[in-house]
């Protein structure tokens, strides 16, 4: 596309390859951004029209118009065609045997991604915009005279797409951000519930400030039970948050059709396997009774609860632990054990990124946590195990923390009228 009839100098050539990848660029936002640089190789290609078609879904299966500077046909914005096979064959192609797609230049034109918007140009080059192999959408350059492209204009053209992708790519991954981290806060309990002789409190801290799939969930049983849940979804962003709602919706809903934790888990297994396709999950969901001390616990592959007794030390519950949720590996009914939870004890529920590190083991991880939780009120124990564990650096994984007290009856409590039972050993119960 050589408009001014000679090659250009080694000189010229800098000056155009600079104009394109221009830093100060980088502050504007990602629409002016991709508008200016089409204004730019609009100039120094002399081109009549340069556009953007970005794709509108994660299979790139339809391109819609985005942007678009000078003469551009019968092309508007907004316009919508399906993606071909030339650009998508383009597209997983080595970077470094990637040309741009030619048309015209006197040529019989083939049918191409943009079928019908070729006619309107005499010489039109195309270039995929790429995020690794994934399709974003085509860059195109189109004069209306035929004319022959060189190499360096081709080279300018990649340059812009790869810019346009960067900052495309980095704009989505904000957006998804912000849409997690929204997603996820507006998941979290806006309250813990209160009631006689109980008391909890929870944290949530992203890992490297992105939103992951760990969540946790306090909720009141028609029973006046507390349910109590503490799960960990494969993944971060917003597809695991995503996910991390649906099962939290699900797992609700299944609460108030059995109070037998190991039965709200197969339910939940069989949601997850279904619908969740290759997605695992772990999950703690419990069943906290303060009139009889009792905790009815169920695990699907997730770390046990840490409870500490008036008077001992902390210590890991033995639980039984059941495969995670996804897949199907649960291959019989899941298990639910009773744990005794007595007056002035605390129960520490939590997600993997508390206790595991990439410099020390998850034993070491495990004893630290056992070391900071006291059969004390639910706050301070909370706070403990947060400075102990996490501190004040960025997390290397989302962490997830809820904390529950059952503390001694005042004499104005009167919800608490069962016996303390006589022993605090875990006791399996059937899932039935």
């Amino acid at each position: 596309m050589a408009g001014t009839g000679r090659a250009a100098s080694a000189q010229e050539r800098l000056q155009q390859v600079t104009r394109v990848v221009d830093p100060e660029l980088s502050s504007l936002s990602v629409v002016d951004l991709r508008h200016e640089l089409l204004s730019r190789l609009q100039t120094v290609l002399a081109a009549d029209a340069a556009m953007v078609w970005l794709s509108e879904d994660q299979g790139a299966r339809q391109l819609v118009l985005t942007d678009m500077v000078g003469f551009a046909g019968t092309a508007r914005l907004g316009a919508g065609v399906p993606v071909g096979a030339e650009i998508s064959g383009m597209a997983a192609a080595p970077r470094d045997q990637r040309e741009p797609r030619v048309l015209g230049n006197g040529h019989s034109r083939p049918v191409g991604p943009l079928a019908g918007w070729e006619d309107d140009f005499g010489a039109l080059l195309e270039e995929p915009i790429l995020a690794g192999q994934q399709l974003l959408g085509v860059l195109q350059v189109g004069v209306a005279s035929p004319r022959c492209s060189t190499a360096h204009e081709r080279y300018l053209l990649q340059l812009a797409a790869d810019r346009i992708a960067v900052h495309t790519q980095a704009e989505a991954s904000r957006t998804e951000q912000t849409a997690a981290v929204t997603l996820a806060r507006s998941l979290q309990p806006p309250q813990l519930p209160a009631r006689a002789g109980v008391a909890f409190a929870a944290r949530y801290v992203p890992g490297h400030g992105t939103v992951g799939g760990d969540w946790y969930d306090v909720f009141p049983l028609p029973s006046g039970r507390i349910g109590i849940v503490i799960g960990d979804v494969a993944g971060s962003g917003l597809s695991a948050a995503t996910v991390m709602g649906r099962l939290r919706s699900a797992l609700r809903a299944y609460a108030l059709e059995t109070e037998d934790p190991g039965a709200v888990l197969d339910k939940l297994d069989r949601k997850a396997t279904h619908f969740e396709t290759y997605t695992m999950t772990t999950v703690a969901y419990a069943i906290f009774d303060p009139t009889r001390n009792e905790l009815r616990v169920s695990l699907a592959g997730h770390p046990a609860p840490v409870r500490a007794l008036p008077g001992e030390p902390a210590a890991l519950a033995e639980l039984a632990v059941d495969p995670p949720l996804g897949f199907g590996l649960a291959h019989h009914s899941r298990q639910t054990t009773v744990l005794d939870v007595p007056a002035g004890a605390a129960v520490c529920f939590y997600t993997d990124g508390l206790v595991e590190r990439r410099d020390s083991t998850l034993d070491a991880g495990e004893d630290r946590l056992c070391a900071a939780v006291t059969a004390a009120p639910a706050e301070p124990v909370c706070a403990t195990v947060m400075n102990t564990l996490v501190g004040t650096g960025p997390a290397e994984d989302d962490v997830a923390l809820l904390v529950l007290h059952h503390h001694p009856q005042t004499s104005t409590d009167t919800s608490n009228t069962a016996e303390t039972p006589e022993t605090s050993i875990p006791r399996p119960i059937s899932a039935n």
